[in-house]
């Protein structure tokens, strides 16, 4: 790693740690009694609707923000402050000087964060190149589309190599193709041993690169844990179609319930247990005479769980 040369300094497990942490604002409270451990190596999602907490936590733990109650740890220092040039952060508000160039952009926040000049503009370089901006290196940035834009910040707020990288909503104004950019940039962050926190509203990308993920809505912790966990809090399903009657089924060992489909049709959804296994039901099926159309097991996704612990407040999440 680059940058202040000392990065086993303060080192410890954990890439960041918050215990009980709040904050407030008159008589706002806008993070109440958070705590989460982030291993270091892993990629972390920080998940919520729209004014759950998220930015205002990140803020706390860049030091931006001081905590009303509460601890931070962060590279296993109190401060930001003490370990910034081990540390990548891209806001949510996104901005750029708009009269230099790409590759100097990169550069120039490379040396605010302690690399030399010369190892900071090949470091720009090579970042455009690897992320098919490389015909775009002499351009203005007021020349750059929204996403190469985005893409450009992105690039700056890495290009010291940091072990710790903070990306506050980073695929917000993103289109399809730059959203798939933006999960490469994170997987190959990891892959080169980073730890990468970023927050988001959209399951999907949390559900495809997250080791680890933190749920909050109006500023308090809903869950804490692996996608695997959070995916084991909701019964898993079966869903079916058939022109026969399917009673028999409920009462095949691990169903907990039996409704219609919306679908129509004879199509029916069955609830399970986590552990039951759902070929009891395809074999409770032929041994009924219960004839099977379709078969389908249905593990609930990221964005189900979501809705069920946000609740109303889900409504208001973009999901793409």
């Amino acid at each position: 790693m680059s940058g202040n040369g000392n990065s086993n300094a303060g080192a410890s497990a954990s890439a960041l740690v918050l215990r009980s942490v709040t904050k407030t604002f008159g008589e706002f409270t806008a993070v109440d009694d958070v705590s989460l451990e982030v291993p270091r190596g892993v990629i972390q999602g920080f998940l919520g609707p729209n004014g759950a907490g998220k930015t205002t936590t990140l803020r706390m733990v860049l030091g931006i923000f001081k905590p009303t109650a509460g601890s931070i740890l962060i590279l296993g220092r109190p401060s930001a402050m003490e370990v910034r040039d081990r540390i990548g952060y891209l806001p949510e508000e996104k901005g750029l000087y708009k009269k230099m160039k790409a590759w100097a952009i990169i550069a120039y926040f490379a040396t605010l964060k302690g690399m030399d000049r010369r190892s900071a503009r090949r470091r720009a370089f090579d970042l455009l190149e690897r992320y098919g901006l490389k015909d775009f290196a002499n351009a203005k940035t007021e020349a750059l589309s929204k996403g190469m834009g985005q893409k450009v910040q992105v690039l700056a707020s890495i290009a010291h190599e940091p072990e710790f990288v903070i990306l506050d909503e980073p695929f917000s104004g993103l289109d399809p193709v730059n959203q798939q950019v933006m999960e490469g940039v994170i997987r190959d962050l990891a892959a080169r041993g980073s730890t990468v926190l970023f927050s988001t509203h959209v399951m999907q990308h949390a559900e495809r690169l997250c080791d680890r993920i933190l749920l909050i809505a109006k500023g308090r912790k809903l869950f804490d844990g692996s996608v695997a966990a959070a995916k084991a809090t909701l019964p898993r399903r079966v869903r079916i179609e058939t022109d026969d009657d399917p009673a028999p089924l409920a009462q095949v060992p691990g169903v907990l319930a039996m409704a219609r489909g919306a679908q129509g049709d004879g199509a029916w959804e069955l609830r399970i247990r986590e552990n039951a296994d759902p070929q009891a039901i395809l074999q409770a099926s032929f041994a009924a005479g219960i004839r099977l159309r379709r078969f389908e097991q249905l593990d609930p996704s990221l964005h189900d769980v979501f809705v069920h612990m946000v609740g109303d407040e889900a409504k208001e999440a973009s999901f793409r």
